[in-house]
């Protein structure tokens, strides 16, 4: 028994025996326990449900507004809907880690200045995950209301049509959520598809938007990234204001009716692979904001391929393709403007240029806007004398006298082809999906 004759090796025995059976009676008490719920069962099971279970709705009507105070998971059946009856929030989340999955959640407030949602994650519901539910006419589908890294994931998001677009709340909502993902849900009818504002490092992916006023929406939020979105026939696609730092790939605007992205001050950030097709006014708008990198995008079949103003000259626009668009670049200003970076600049589709040694690259420079160009954007009125004897005489001394060339966009190493990106599916027949069937399948 010489083994029990060292003190120091009894302590560390009882010592780690104690841990052990701490660990053992935390792990049994923290298992989670199923309850099984049905319409008049559920405040009960509210109530006495600890951290940690999951309450599975059967199917049926739940009364709402329902308040998760634990750190609970409400699941439902094939069949369970939350029904808020028009009073405050359907769904308020106060408790972190929890969640809500399965449910067809139905019936907001409508009372903007309290901002009544479908589901509303408090701040202090860290953690809190939202998915695979059908969320319909709520004034705002969910709305993370300061919570860090909250999840929404997987929901079908119908908002109010009784309401004038102003009117309605957003699909999604996002007030200082640091670290939040917004991704794979299909939302439509809501005011903007997803807006954020004050917040940072939250991602934006793989959502489909379709019928709202911006499909994503960004005031005041940094170093973010959205990434394979698709906006299909909203105002506009992606509005990003006030923000900086932003990461926006492979996303697509597809029949937009304004502008497929509309920035206004939204600095340092990088624009790669992107398409914008059939866009109502613009392919992209920039309005004071610099710093910025547009590599291998597609801009095709807008009235302007991009327009930019107030002292927007200080962006990197290389390898994108501008393919008939009636105006590839409007620009009104004094500088001159190389669009090109490493000997790479744009494919332009009315370039009729030549490429002698086969390098890709054009064997001239190419200018998208001529003095012509430069007087009817100031002069609206001079599009009557489009084809006047007045006009000829400008375009053949601008051809003559090269240093007539009005400041502007030039490109001195025009590609030959369009550089290629990767074209998302878009998700077809979504305007005549059954929305008002609670066991329709939820976009994956």
């Amino acid at each position: 028994m010489a083994w029990f004759s060292n003190k120091l090796t009894i302590k560390q025995y009882v010592l780690t025996f104690l841990l052990n059976t701490i660990v053992l009676m935390t792990m049994f008490e923290s298992q989670a326990v199923v309850l099984q719920v049905t319409p008049e069962t559920l405040t009960n099971s509210l109530a006495k449900a600890q951290d940690g279970d999951v309450l599975l709705l059967n199917k049926g009507t739940y009364t709402g507004p329902i308040v998760i105070e634990k750190s609970l998971t409400l699941k439902g059946q094939k069949g369970a809907v939350i029904d808020g009856r028009g009073i405050g929030n359907t769904i308020e989340i106060l408790a972190p880690d929890s969640g809500v999955a399965g449910l067809k959640i139905i019936n907001s407030g409508q009372d903007l200045s309290k901002q009544n949602s479908g589901v509303f994650v408090n701040k202090t519901a860290h953690n809190t995950v939202v998915e695979n539910n059908i969320i319909q006419n709520n004034l705002i589908g969910v709305y993370l209301w300061g919570p860090k890294n909250a999840v929404v994931r997987n929901n079908r998001i119908d908002g109010l049509q009784v309401l004038q677009v102003n009117d309605r709340g957003n699909g999604v909502q996002l007030w200082n959520t640091p670290g939040s993902i917004v991704e794979g849900n299909t939302i439509r009818f809501g005011r903007d598809g997803i807006f954020t504002t004050t917040s940072k490092k939250n991602i934006f992916r793989n959502n489909v938007f379709e019928k709202t006023r911006f499909a994503i929406h960004y005031m005041y939020t940094n170093n973010s990234e959205v990434s394979g979105n698709v906006s299909h026939g909203n105002d506009v696609g992606y509005a990003l204001m006030f923000s900086k730092k932003l990461k926006i790939t492979n996303n697509q605007s597809i029949n937009d009716k304004e502008h497929g992205f509309a920035l206004n001050y939204a600095n340092s950030s990088l624009f790669k692979g992107n398409l914008v097709e059939n866009g109502g006014v613009k392919c992209v708008f920039i309005y004071n904001s610099n710093k910025n990198r547009f590599v291998r995008n597609h801009f095709e079949g807008c009235q302007i391929g991009i327009h930019f103003t107030a002292g927007s000259e200080k962006n990197t626009v290389s390898e994108n393709a501008f393919i008939g668009n009636q105006h590839q670049v409007k620009y009104v200003g004094t500088r001159h403007l190389d669009w090109s970076e490493n000997n790479r600049g744009n494919y332009w589709s009315d370039n009729p240029a030549f490429d002698l040694n086969g390098d890709n690259i054009a064997d001239s420079v190419y200018r998208p806007n001529d003095i012509l160009d430069q007087v009817i954007w100031a002069y609206p009125a001079a599009k009557l004398l489009i084809n006047s004897p007045a006009m000829e005489i400008l375009r053949w001394s601008q051809s003559q006298f090269p240093s007539l060339q009005p400041g502007g966009v030039f490109d001195s190493a025009p590609l030959m082809t369009p550089p290629q990106i990767d074209r998302l599916s878009l998700i077809s027949d979504i305007s005549s999906s059954d929305t008002t069937n609670p066991d329709m399948v939820i976009n994956p």
